[in-house]
C-alpha cells in the first residue's frame, strides 16, 4: 500500500493534536538563509613560484636524458590526531571504560583511537594493511629491525654491516652508516633509550649513542653472535653465539661477568625477562633453557620442539614466552606453571614478537608469511588442539623473514626479510572491503623507494630494463597498491634468453618462470621435500652447481655483482 505524500494544506485524517500538524513558517523573513560560501569547496591555488620550480626541474631532467619523475604525496600513517583525541576523551568520558563505538566505514578512520584505547578488542591491533616498502640502494638481506625508543624512526641492520635509519612517519630514507665490517646479527636499545648495543658475524660487540656515534668495540665471542638482550636495569646484557655459549657482560665496564654453558650446539637466541633476573635461550640442539644469571645455573629445560629454535620472545607482562622453531610450530609456555600454553602451527617460523598492548603474537616464516595469533580467546578444546591464526599475510615477503617489530604504541608493524626489503604495515581502515586482509593476504606491490639515498635516483639502474610496453616503473602508486580490485601490477619478464648470464642481473628481481627454479606463479619458492639442508649449505648450493629452487639462490651463481655485501667469486652465506 502506497501512502500519498502529504502537503501543508492537506488535512490529516488522524486523531492528532493540532500542534503536531506541520504548518508553514509564519515569519519567513526571520529565517536564516546563507549569503556567502554558496559554492562547493575548491582546492587551494597553486603557488606560481612552486610551479615554475617544478617546470625547471623537469626541464633539467629532460636535458640530462633522465625520465621525468612524477611527484606524488608520500603515504603516511599519522597517529598524532588519534593520540590527542584519546587524551581529551580520557578527561571527559563519563566512566573509565567508555570508548565511542567505531562505525564500519572507511571515512571514520579519523575516529580510530590508539590500541591502548581498546583494551578488550584485539582486532584493533591486527597490522595487516600494507603501507610501504623501503629498500637500500645497495641491495642485501636485512637481518634485524627495531624502532627507536621514541618511536619516530626505524633502525635496520643488514648483511653488509650497515645501519639504515628510516623515518617512522613517512617511511623514507634518512641516513645510513657503515657500523660493522661483517653482517649485523643482533642489536637492541637499552630500556632507557640512551645507548644501542650491536653484534655481528665475527663476534664483535659495539656500543652506539642514539646519534649513531660509536663509543667502543671489542671481540665478545669467537664465532657469530646470534642474540643480544639487556637486563631490566640496563646494567648487564647477555649475548648468544654459535660457539654454544651465553655470556653475560657488564655494560658500563664492557667486561665479561660469566659464561653460561649447557647447550650442545649453536645458541640461536637469548632473551632477558622484562622484570626479573631470568634468562631464556634457544639452541640448535632443539632445547629451550631457563637460566639464573646470578649463579649461571640451568633452572629448567624444555624439550617440546623437534628442530632448531630460531626465535624467542617474552610477553609484555613476563608470564608467557613464545618460541619459534624449524619444526613448523610456535609454542607458547606459561612460566608460572612451566607448562605448554598453546601450539601454533605454520611454516618454518624464524622469528616471533608480541604486541605491546594486546595478547597478539606475530610470527614470521621461512616462506615470507606473517601470521597473527590472538591468544586472548578461549583455550582450544580437545577436538581442536591447535589455535588458528587470526590473520594471515601469506605473501608478505618473497623470502625468509628475519626480524619483526611493533611500534611502541602498537599501531604500526615493520618486517625485515631476506628479500632485501623492509616493509611497513598498519591497522586496517574500519569497514574497508578492499583491504589486503580481506583479500586473503595477497602479495604487496613491488614499489621500491630509494629516494634520498643518491642524487641519481631517477637514472636507469642496470637490471631494471624489462622490455615490453608494460613498464612497472611508470605506474601510479595508488594503482599499484591495488585498492580497487585487490591486485598488483606484475613486472614484465626479462628480455633475452639467459638472464642469469648478464652483468645487469640483480638478485631478487624478475619472475621465476624465466629461471626454471620451480617457483609458483606468485614468485614464492615451493616447499622443500626431504631432509632440511645444513646451515652452511643453505645459500651455497649454487657454488656447487646444485639447484635449490630458492628465488635468488638459483641466480646468484651467474651474477657478477659489484656492490657491497656481494662476493663476485662465489655465493654468499645467509644468516642461517
Amino acid at each position: 500500500m502506497v501512502l500519498p505524500m502529504l502537503t501543508m494544506d492537506t488535512s490529516i485524517p488522524m486523531l492528532l493534536p493540532s500542534s503536531s500538524i506541520p504548518r508553514p513558517p509564519s515569519h519567513p523573513h526571520l529565517e536564516w538563509t546563507p549569503k556567502r560560501y554558496l559554492s562547493d569547496p575548491q582546492p587551494p591555488p597553486m603557488d606560481d613560484a612552486r610551479v615554475l620550480e617544478q617546470e625547471m626541474a623537469a626541464a633539467r631532467q629532460l636535458q640530462d636524458g633522465k625520465a621525468v619523475k612524477k611527484t606524488r604525496p608520500r603515504r603516511t600513517v599519522d597517529f598524532n590526531a588519534g593520540m590527542g583525541r584519546w587524551n581529551i576523551l580520557r578527561k571527559h568520558r563519563p566512566n573509565s571504560t567508555y570508548v565511542p563505538s567505531m562505525r564500519p566505514a572507511p571515512p571514520f578512520v579519523i575516529d580510530l583511537l590508539p590500541p591502548i584505547a581498546y583494551p578488550g578488542n584485539s582486532s584493533t591491533s591486527l597490522c595487516t594493511k600494507f603501507i610501504h616498502t623501503s629498500t637500500n640502494k645497495i641491495r642485501c638481506p636485512v637481518n634485524v629491525v627495531t624502532w627507536t625508543p621514541e618511536g619516530r624512526r626505524v633502525l635496520t641492520g643488514s648483511t653488509s654491516g650497515e645501519f639504515t635509519l628510516w623515518n617512522g612517519l613517512t617511511f623514507n630514507f634518512e641516513t645510513i652508516l657503515q657500523a660493522h665490517d661483517s653482517a649485523v646479527r643482533a642489536f637492541q636499545f637499552t630500556h632507557s633509550g640512551s645507548f644501542l648495543a650491536s653484534a655481528d658475524q665475527n663476534g664483535i660487540i659495539k656500543y652506539f649513542q642514539p646519534n649513531m656515534n660509536n663509543l667502543t668495540a671489542w671481540a665478545g665471542h669467537r664465532e657469530a653472535i646470534r642474540g643480544l638482550s639487556f637486563s631490566p636495569d640496563d646494567r648487564r646484557f647477555a649475548t648468544a653465539s654459535d660457539d654454544s655459549t651465553i655470556r653475560i657482560w657488564s655494560f658500563e665496564e664492557s667486561r665479561e661477568e660469566s659464561v653460561l654453558t649447557g647447550h650442545g650446539w649453536d645458541v640461536k637466541c637469548v632473551e632477558w625477562h622484562p622484570s626479573k633476573g631470568l634468562l631464556v635461550s634457544g639452541s640448535k640442539d632443539n632445547q629451550i633453557k631457563f637460566w639464573d644469571p646470578r649463579t649461571g645455573a640451568v633452572l629448567s629445560t624444555l624439550h617440546q620442539h623437534k628442530n632448531t629454535i630460531q626465535g624467542l620472545a617474552w610477553s609484555p607482562n613476563g608470564n608467557l614466552v613464545a618460541s619459534a622453531s624449524r619444526d613448523q610450530t610456535v609454542r607458547v609456555f606459561d612460566i608460572r606453571a612451566m607448562k605448554e600454553f598453546r601450539i601454533l602451527r605454520g611454516p618454518q617460523e624464524r622469528t616471533v614478537t608480541w604486541h605491546p598492548v594486546h595478547p597478539i603474537l606475530v610470527s614470521g616464516g621461512s616462506e615470507g608469511a606473517v601470521l597473527h595469533w590472538d591468544l586472548g580467546g578461549p583455550e582450544p578444546t580437545n577436538m581442536q588442539s591447535v589455535t588458528q591464526p587470526r590473520a594471515t599475510l601469506s605473501q608478505a615477503h618473497d623470502s625468509n623473514i628475519w626480524s619483526m617489530a611493533f611500534h611502541p604504541m602498537g599501531h604500526l608493524f615493520v618486517t625485515a626479510s631476506n628479500d632485501h626489503t623492509t616493509r611497513f604495515w598498519s591497522r586496517e581502515r574500519p569497514g574497508d572491503a578492499t583491504s589486503v586482509f580481506s583479500g586473503g593476504g595477497e602479495k604487496p606491490p613491488e614499489i621500491i623507494d630509494m629516494s634520498g639515498q643518491d642524487d641519481e635516483d631517477d637514472a636507469m639502474v642496470p637490471g631494471f630494463s624489462y622490455g615490453g610496453t608494460n613498464k612497472w616503473w611508470g605506474k601510479d602508486e595508488d594503482t599499484a597498491v591495488g585498492l580497487g580490485d585487490n591486485s598488483y601490477t606484475q613486472r614484465a619478464p626479462f628480455s633475452g634468453d639467459d638472464p642469469m648470464g648478464s652483468d645487469d642481473f640483480i638478485p631478487g628481481f624478475g619472475t621465476s618462470d624465466n629461471l626454471g627454479g620451480g617457483a609458483g606463479p606468485s614468485g614464492v619458492a615451493p616447499k622443500q621435500s626431504g631432509p632440511l639442508p645444513g646451515q652452511e649449505e643453505m645459500w651455497t648450493a649454487d657454488s656447487r652447481g646444485e639447484s635449490r629452487g630458492e628465488d635468488w639462490g638459483n641466480r646468484r651463481g651467474g651474477w657478477t655483482g659489484r656492490g657491497r655485501g656481494y662476493n663476485p667469486n662465489g655465493a654468499r652465506r645467509g644468516r642461517y
